[in-house]
């Protein structure tokens, strides 16, 4: 970049609010076309610069509000339309070296940057290397507070690439050795993904790779931006795995026992690392309205589940009657195929942010680890449904094998309480059914096959 082009990004000198005409225009189109953008389908309305830090003199790292019109169904109270933070590195100017072409997010017409273009710089070689430089050397840059673990030596020039793959994040592989995950969304607070592994590797957890550098901002809220683990290299998801064993009539099932036996693993870990919050009738009527009340906004949001109505709240009045006597505890949040890898001939399980549309308190909340075991098992479902024609066998006998391991190392099977079962199920389904609807309606038969043989159960005696 040109030193002229450089002098027009530094944020001391121009002020965040500088900088917004030229980003505004080029940003309300881009953000939307991103797949970890939240408001898919929906506009933006309003954007607004929170904090923009020079992290390079050719690299801003920048938080920016994105307001967002919600439709009618699943509007906030009073109408207002949603917002979220996102966090974005850009750089502007031509460049001596190529970019590749996805990195372009535009050129701008407004403002200070007038006339120039403007990139994702976490696509360029230099700022990706720069992030892994200040995590090693626990650097302070503005708002941004780059730490590490001390005990761990990270070697200096690992070669970077970007992950193509990710959904609701960005990361960045170095050399092989480590992976940088980039929190797109950006909540307050400490975020799950750091704060679960970090004390799981306290406990001597090895089923999860533990962190050994982070980064957060200090403006205008404290928040995780970003967590450096080791790259777990050769590792291959579950439900690749999965999708492959069915391709090939291969039955999976010892795989799934061993992922149970992981799954198991790491709850027994976790509580051991966090506080256990006894449950009793009380949280079970309280757990059971929250349901009740999702149930509730869903069918507002997808009429087609209303004729399953009173057999999915059946599952959830059930519910309400429990004296649940396993006490909550921090679980994964969102478990999944997609959330273990296998690598070194065993099960490791990632991504402990938990859904990213929920506030992370809630994200943060002790809950039974059966929450846990229904995502998994709706995952196998998931599984059956991909390859045509679909095999409910199969997912049947993963679901009996994943359950049997978790049972083998947590010394209980969460067979054996069938209503708690059936209720975090049912509520995963009903999730799954808005998900679908709103971003992919070509799978929306999958979870409302789920929500007629779980509303069906009421019928069958549960």
């Amino acid at each position: 970049m040109a030193k002229t082009q450089t002098a027009t990004l530094r944020p001391d000198s121009l002020g965040a609010a500088a900088l917004l005409p030229s980003l505004s225009g080029l940003l309300r189109e881009w953000l939307p076309r991103q797949r970890w953008f939240a408001g898919k389908g929906r506009p933006v309305t309003d954007l607004a610069l929170l904090s923009v830090t020079e992290l390079h003199p050719d690299c801003l790292h920048v938080l920016i509000r994105a307001d967002h019109a919600e439709p009618p169904a699943i509007r906030g109270p009073g109408g207002a339309p949603a917002h979220d933070c996102y966090q974005l590195f850009l750089n502007a100017g031509e460049s001596p070296s190529p970019r590749p072409s996805p990195a372009l997010i535009g050129r701008a017409t407004e403002g200070p940057l007038a006339g120039l273009p403007v990139y994702d710089a976490l696509q360029e070689p230099r700022s990706a290397s720069v992030l892994l430089e200040r995590l090693r050397t626990s650097d302070t840059t503005g708002a941004l507070r780059f730490e590490r673990d001390w005990r761990v030596s990270i070697p200096a020039g690992l070669a970077p690439r970007l992950l193509e793959a990710e959904q609701s994040n960005s990361s960045l592989v170095y050399g092989d050795s480590y992976i940088l995950k980039i929190f797109r969304r950006v909540r307050p607070g400490i975020n799950p993904d750091l704060e679960v592994p970090w004390a799981l590797a306290r406990q001597g957890c090895t089923r999860v790779p533990a962190p050994v550098a982070w980064f957060r901002t200090t403006s205008p809220w404290n928040a995780t931006l970003g967590v450096l683990q080791p790259f777990l290299r050769g590792g291959v998801d579950g439900w690749t795995q999965a999708l492959e064993a069915l391709a090939s009539s291969h039955e999976f099932t010892e795989e799934a026992f061993e992922m149970g036996r992981a799954t198991a693993e790491v709850h027994l870990a976790l509580a051991a690392a966090f506080p256990l919050k006894p449950q009793g009738p009380a949280e079970s009527s309280r757990l059971a309205s929250r349901m009740v009340e999702r149930l509730r906004d869903a069918i507002h949001a997808v009429p087609d589940l209303l004729p399953y109505a009173s057999g999915l709240r059946s599952a959830f009045t059930e519910l309400a009657a429990l004296d649940v006597p396993r006490p909550a505890q921090r679980i994964h949040g969102d478990l999944h195929l997609g959330q273990v890898l296998r690598a070194e001939q065993k099960w490791h399980v990632i991504d402990f942010e938990g859904e990213p549309a929920r506030p992370l308190p809630e994200r943060r909340r002790s809950q039974s680890p059966v929450r846990d075991v229904a995502g998994m098992l709706r995952s196998f479902d998931y599984a059956a449904h991909a390859r045509r024609p679909w095999d409910p066998e199969w997912a049947l006998r993963c679901r009996e094998a994943y359950c049997a391991g978790y049972a083998a190392a947590a010394g209980w099977d969460p067979r054996a309480e069938p209503g708690l079962l059936r209720a975090y199920e049912t509520d995963r389904a009903v999730y799954e059914v808005v998900y679908e609807a709103r971003h992919r309606p070509d799978w929306l038969p999958v979870p409302m096959t789920a929500v007629a043989r779980l509303a069906g159960a009421a019928d069958e005696g549960g």
